[in-house]
């Protein structure tokens, strides 16, 4: 069996961070930094597995405040210990009323500086064919010509990729690769286990990255021309490589022969050659030899002579407890590191001196170092440091992460130039649970996390003076802000952190006379800035029926996350959106279009508009509709009446083709067909007050196919592709046509066209010196592109030329041959004016002509200018628009301007779409067709939340949106076709939409809570608990999830007496993990029971299975089985437990409000001897493992369990799945087995087994067209497709299992669903399973099966792109994907094709994707519609 496996959701959450100035908008001086977008901090580049993204920090002014906030900000001023808010006077301390000159900030026109807040924006996404294992910023030679940062990424198998951005390509480009894999290092049989780790020098002299048996890779760069040019007249090298050759440190042979086992390593700042410190440990030991062998770790400092080779040690300290796991390095004006260990903090100076901070009662027991005097606070301290990071924020402070995100403030107290100790103050407050922690400049932290969302802090030093008696002032040195609400910290409570005492006498030791002791402190105010959404790791999943509105849909629920961030993630495979009422009235089969329009008030012969509210805008007022039966076609004009019901004022006979609100809002532009082409403008109340005839002399000209509106202009396409040109006329209130002389002769074709009216900027022309440029007429349309609205026309001539025109005076700004063929860039050609004349017989419609075209902004707070494009043969393309600097040439004497804008793909699409033959001009075919369009639309959701996007009618129909930390996506709409669509607050709702779908014309909204970040749409569910298991109970529609906590956990002997205890207050208990069953209502997601286990009882699996039961008629029922683990301490065996509940609906209580309730019921309990680790349903009987035995059981009576059958299996069952009376066994030692059930006599028959070793997370049966397979996934992420062939002489008549196929996955899954999919050309009847796995880095995944032939062009064409594309950080996806295998000559790669690997196809250009499938024989039509037919999340 031949399968497609692809990522339908990439791995979530931060592992590694580097924060630089990557990208050019970051440098000061850059363009972009206009004051309505904002101005580019810093970029911010994190990755996660295979996922590296780049984002840009950009500080913006802050959004209006709410009546909440300000109420907020005016507490906070108050409170003492903050800073003096901007724009107030503030006194001194003396009460003269003085303010320093100097120190007062810039502020607005005002007098008040405007506030700022610091947003993420995702700037570009890459999927990479490697597990990423450190970033760092680096710093080149070419760094000194662009100012710009280099970023480093290391990779699972001893990779170093240096990248650097492309202004060129707007994305990542490869500067270099260099590979260790072949080092000897790396050939040894543990080094798949080693986790390797990348660090750079702070002066970017070198990098190094960690391999298995202590050695360094050692990568220098060149940090000056002079450098440079001295090793060209050496070696001969090229000039462009910023690096000099690379080697390997084996740190015991060329170091010092102590250095072993190395636990952490930093490069210290401040030396003249980079310098490197490193935490070993020389002899190793745990916990149960501290008797033998304690204070174990050594640091050692060494310098790195890359000149001479000489690697001298210059510091080495030993004795250091042997939990240490960090160092960190502190600043030049300290010097030395500061190492974290599990119990204590140590700081280590270049002398030798070591200073212990213990956090808990163990250092004493564990190390012989000398324990400070602690204050009685200090000796109740208990706190563990395991997982936990630590950054500084100044000199001496440091914040310390604990691995549940509470936040505590370090000091390093110096006597003199010396630390003589460490002083930790009380927490600041909870934040994401770490990952990664990074300091960025002076006034910034990001914090990275694996399991929830990853936030941005800004921490601001502000010097106060302190008076003596101000004690209260004294105690508080830190202040958290609180302008930037955010759950992710704990805004409620200030932050309190280390002072900086330093005694300092006043100007001249006296001030009035009085001299006053006093003192400055660093008051560190702290606020979060932003957040990068993430769900975390998924460690189960179900599928679930959710509501939207009327509709039932399908919804993938979830488990993620962990500690405080756990919760649920609900997924749907389609916007999720509800129907508000239906309204068949008015039609609009044909179009329908939501219309603002205001009354004009007529006073002394003049018109005046009614005034309007700037911040709010108008409502809708007037909805326009066509269809086109009864023919010609009818249109109506309908208002909201005083019952909100919608009443139909007007119907006039013909289609309509556009309406738009014209001059200004005070009137309607109107275009219709109705035996011939009439352009009308409309009074407010639907009358008629100009109508333009579309002739030719006499004769009527070809009918309209389609229109643009944008005021004051109208754009018109007929049928025979010429176009019509209309411009209003204002003082008149009439339209007139337009002349269009400088775009060619007037019979000039053209296939679409589009008007853009920019208020970003971003679309700026620079002129041409040479040709002189004619006075604008002063109009008032003149008048209206003045200022930031700027109009442009976009078009397109039947051979591909695009060309964009300046409005109102035409003349061509941006043309481009490009488009056409989806190129990557589309740059202007500086070509003149094309010519598209007809031809004679008239052109034919071609596959690849642009059927429509868009300018139009995207975007969630800023939103940017995107070219949108659809091609007849179904390709969609998005491209962002990107402002590029003035030619270096000067222009053809051709072009009077060019348009200062290149469009960057970033998203492209294929939708199968079948033409009907052109010759059929029937009515019927005319009322059968479906008009596929790019229509824009701006929505706000929610308050304070808005979306500009653009929705695609037709068969396919889908939402183009884009989020500030998400980017574009394209999710389908669920719809099987949308005819028309348009944006509709006639009832007063920013929210609303006017589809007119298959099931007709209904007022439709976004689901509410909708997160667009990700690849799928989510609503998330947080519960500050995680959550081991979910199932979905279908007979109730209702949850069942088992939450986990830890629990303290205490020892009993026999007798039941405790063991052991703490005799300290701060010694704790040891922790266990322990479980509850929450039976969970999906409608407000409230817990209605719950059932509590033993303290030390740990839930493995839940699962609801049918059973025969006396209750029902039809004699089965869903229960609910539960399998559990008691954990007894390592001096007694653990027990397990299979529990059976119902889901009984009892009497509501009358308080809730709600209509039914339901409790879980016990029904059984029966007690195993060892744990039960799985579950699972087969023919009316419940299957379980225990221990080493898997067990058939029967319900009998509903209230026991009746043994029928049994197996010995492995050592530990991870994994049982069932069809019909096949069931699959996943072992953590003996692989997978194959296993028939017979009822008559009761038994289980082993078919096949895997004869050789392999740790099976999870094992599942994969069928389709006939055939069945075997589909597991091992502990390192490995896929293996197995088969039960008794016929093969290898299988030994069955009895083993063959493996087909081996594909690496790199992560593991422990949680999959087979579901059915049920191709077009496939068996009705009988579906082909798909498998969908949730993985542990959050990544979601399928497994969709391929045909014969569809596989073969596939495999093809997966051969071609590894060969023929570069790929990012120049990495090898076969390589990426393939396994080591000792049994077979050659490895096992096909049978699994990487949907990663093959979406890259679809972003190629037209020509690329040409020549690729030709070399393969086949032609990309066939391709395409391959993979279309494949992709898909369920």
């Amino acid at each position: 069996m031949h399968a497609l496996r692809q990522e339908i959701l990439p791995p979530s959450g931060v592992e590694f961070a580097a924060c630089l100035k990557f990208t050019p908008s970051t440098l000061s001086h850059a363009g972009s930094s206009s004051s309505q977008t904002g101005r580019a901090l810093f970029n911010v580049v994190v990755a996660r597995s295979s996922l590296l993204r780049i984002f840009e920090v950009r500080e913006e002014p802050a959004p209006v405040s709410t009546p909440q906030d300000d109420e907020k900000e005016r507490h906070a001023r108050v409170r003492k210990g903050t800073e003096a808010v901007e724009g107030e006077v503030e006194m001194d301390g003396t009460g003269d009323g003085f303010v320093n000159v100097d120190t007062v900030k810039s502020t607005g026109q005002n007098g008040v500086s405007q506030p700022t807040v610091n947003r993420f924006y995702l700037v570009r996404e890459h999927r990479l064919h490697g597990t990423v294992t450190g970033l760092e910023a680096v710093r080149t030679v070419h760094s000194l010509e662009d100012r710009l940062d280099r970023l480093l990424v290391s990779f699972k198998d001893a990779k170093i990729a240096l990248l650097e951005w492309s202004d060129a390509t707007h994305d990542v480009i490869t500067v270099s690769i260099h590979t260790y894999e072949r080092a000897p290092q790396l050939m040894a049989l543990d080094a798949p286990l080693f986790r390797s780790e990348l660090r750079v020098d702070p002066l970017s002299r070198c990098a190094a990255l960690s391999l298995p048996k202590d050695a360094f890779a050692i990568l220098p760069f060149y940090q000056s021309q002079a450098e440079l040019d001295l090793m060209e007249q050496e070696t001969s090298q090229a000039r462009d490589v910023p690096y000099s050759p690379s080697f390997i440190l084996d740190l015991a042979n060329d170091v010092d022969k102590r250095i072993r086992n190395v636990i952490d390593f930093a490069f210290l700042p401040g030396f003249h050659n980079p310098t490197i410190a490193v935490l070993c440990q020389y002899q190793q030991t745990w916990t149960g030899r501290l008797k033998e062998y304690k204070d174990t770790v050594g640091l050692y400092i060494f310098t790195l002579d890359l000149i001479t080779n000489n690697y001298p040690v210059i510091t080495s300290v030993e004795g250091l407890p042997y939990d240490c796991f960090a160092i960190t390095p502190c600043s030049t004006a300290t010097g030395g590191v500061v190492i974290l260990a599990a119990n204590s903090i140590l700081y280590v100076d270049q002398s030798s001196r070591r200073v212990i901070l213990p956090v808990n009662g163990w250092p004493p027991r564990i190390t012989d170092l000398p324990i400070p005097t602690l204050t009685p606070q200090e000796q109740e301290r208990n706190l563990l440091l395991e997982g936990s990071r630590v950054s500084f924020v100044d000199e001496r402070t440091l914040f310390l992460f604990l691995r549940d995100g509470t936040v505590y403030p370090v000091e390093l107290i110096q006597d003199g130039s010396r630390v003589s100790r460490l002083s930790m103050s009380a927490p600041l407050a909870q934040t994401t649970i770490p990952a990664v922690v990074k300091r960025i400049g002076d006034d910034h932290l990001f914090v990275g996390s694996l399991v929830g969302p990853s936030v941005l802090l800004r921490t601001a030093h502000v010097e106060e003076d302190i008076v003596d008696e101000d004690v209260e002032m004294a105690a508080g040195p830190a202040v958290v802000d609180t302008v930037n609400h955010m759950d992710v910290v704990d805004d409620d409570e200030d932050l309190y952190g280390p002072s900086t005492d330093a005694e300092k006498l006043a100007a001249n030791g006296t001030t009035n006379g009085i001299t006053d002791s006093v003192r400055k402190r660093v008051v560190v105010h702290m606020s979060i800035c932003d957040a990068i959404p993430a769900h975390g790791p998924i460690s189960d999943m179900a599928f679930g029926i959710a509501r939207n509105g009327d509709r039932q849909v399908p919804e993938l629920m979830a488990a993620t996350g962990s500690g405080h961030l756990g919760g649920f993630h609900l997924f749907q495979r389609d916007m999720p959106t509800r129907s508000k009422r239906k309204l068949h009235a008015i039609g609009g089969g044909r179009g329908m279009w939501s219309l603002p329009i205001r009354q004009s008030v007529k006073s002394n012969g003049g018109t005046f508009d009614k005034p309007t509210n700037p911040l709010r805008g108008e409502f809708d007022t007037v909805i326009i509709s066509t269809d086109a039966n009864p023919s010609p076609g009818l249109s109506r004009i309908a208002k909201r009446s005083s019952q909100s019901d919608i009443t139909i004022t007007t119907r006039i006979p013909g289609v309509t083709l556009g309406a738009a609100p014209f001059f200004q809002g005070t009137a309607i532009l109107h275009v219709m067909f109705n035996v011939t082409n009439v352009i009308r403008v409309l009074e407010p109340d639907g009358t008629e007050r100009q109508s333009i005839k579309d002739l030719d002399g006499s004769t009527p000209r070809p009918r309209i196919k389609s229109c643009s509106i944008c005021d004051p202009f109208i754009l018109i396409i007929r049928e025979d592709d010429t176009i019509g040109l209309f411009i209003g006329e204002i003082e008149r209130g009439k339209i007139r046509r337009k002349d269009m002389s400088p775009m060619g002769d007037k019979t000039s074709r053209y296939l679409a066209g589009y008007f853009y009216t920019d208020t970003s900027g971003l679309f700026q022309t620079f002129l041409n010196e040479e040709v002189p440029a004619e006075t604008p007429t002063s109009t008032l349309q003149g008048a209206m592109n003045a200022g930031s609205r700027s109009q442009w026309l976009v078009l397109v001539r039947p051979q591909g030329v695009v060309e964009v025109w300046t409005l109102p005076k035409l003349s061509l700004a941006f043309s481009t041959t490009l488009l056409a063929t989806l190129d990557p860039v589309i740059t202007d050609s500086l070509e003149p004016p094309a010519l598209s004349l007809p031809q004679d017989p008239p052109r034919k419609p071609q596959e690849l002509d642009i059927e429509q075209i868009v300018i139009a902004p995207l975007g969630e707070s800023q939103p940017h200018p995107h070219l949108i494009v659809f091609l007849r043969s179904g390709l969609l393309a998005i491209y962002e628009a990107v402002a590029t600097a003035p030619p270096a040439e000067p222009l053809p004497s051709t072009r009077s301007s060019t348009l200062l804008v290149k469009f960057i793909k970033v998203v492209s699409r294929a939708f199968d779409i079948q033409h009907t033959e052109e010759e059929q001009r029937s009515v019927l075919a005319e009322q059968k067709r479906i008009s596929r369009l790019l229509l824009p639309f701006v929505t706000s959701p929610a308050p304070g939340q808005t979306y500009a996007g653009v929705f695609f009618t037709g068969d396919r129909p889908c939402w183009i949106v884009s989020t500030d930390k998400g980017g574009v996506r394209v999710f389908p709409s669920g719809h099987n076709v949308v005819h028309a669509f348009t944006t509709c607050s006639l009832w007063e709702s920013r929210g609303d939409f006017l589809l007119y779908s298959d099931e007709g014309p209904s007022l439709v909204e976004w689901m509410p809570g909708v997160l667009l970040d990700a690849h799928l749409p989510a609503r998330s569910i947080p519960r500050s608990r995680p959550y081991s298991n979910i199932v979905f109970d279908a007979s109730t529609s209702l949850v069942v999830a088992a939450s986990s906590f830890m629990n303290r956990f205490a020892s009993y002997d026999e007798d039941g007496n405790i063991v052991w205890e703490p005799d300290s207050p701060n010694i704790s208990f040891p922790q266990c993990e322990t479980s509850t069953l929450e039976l969970i209502s999906p409608d407000g997601w409230i817990t209605m029971d719950g059932f509590e286990f033993a303290a030390n009882e740990v839930v493995n699996c839940v699962v609801s299975v049918p059973l025969e039961t006396m209750s029902t008629e039809s004699g089965m029922k869903d229960f609910i089985a539960v399998g559990t683990t008691t954990n007894r301490g390592e001096d007694l065996a653990v027990k397990g437990a299979v529990y059976i509940f119902e889901i009984v609906e009892v009497v509501p209580d009358a308080s809730t409000n709600i209509k039914r309730w339901w409790r879980l019921k016990l029904l059984c309990r029966d007690e195993a001897k060892g744990p039960v680790t799985f579950l699972c349903g087969m023919n009316g009987y419940l299957v379980s493992s225990m221990g080493q035995k898997i067990f058939v059981r029967a319900f009998d009576l509903d209230e026991r369990l009746v043994g029928v059958a049994f197996l010995d299996v492995g050592v530990y069952v991870t994994s049982l799945r069932a069809v019909k009376n096949l069931l699959v066994i996943g072992d953590a030692v003996k692989s997978v087995w194959f296993v028939a059930f017979q009822e008559d006599p009761y038994k289980l028959v082993i078919l096949g087994k895997d004869p050789h070793r392999c740790c099976v997370t999870r094992a599942d049966l994969f069928f389709a067209d006939g055939h069945v397979s075997l589909v597991t996934c091992d502990e390192e992420g490995i896929v293996r497709i197995y088969v039960y062939d008794p016929h093969d002489p290898e299988s030994k008549s069955g009895q083993h299992l063959l493996c087909r196929t081996e594909f690496h996955g790199q992560t593991e899954y422990r949680s999959s669903l087979l579901v059915a999919r049920r191709p077009k050309n496939g068996d009705p009847e009988i579906p082909q399973a798909r498998l969908v796995c949730g993985s542990v880095d959050g990544s979601l995944t399928n497994l969709t099966y391929v045909d014969e032939n569809a596989y073969k062009r596939l495999h093809l064409l997966q051969g071609q792109l590894i060969r023929t594309v570069q790929h990012v950080a120049a990495l090898n996806p076969k390589a990426f994907r393939m396994v080591r295998n000792e049994y077979v000559s050659r490895p096992l790669s096909k049978g699994i094709l990487d949907g990663n690997l093959l979406a890259t196809f679809e972003e190629l250009p037209i020509a690329r994707q040409h020549e690729v499938t030709r070399q393969i024989g086949t032609d990309r039509a066939t391709v395409l519609k391959d993979w279309v037919s494949l992709v898909g999340a369920w």
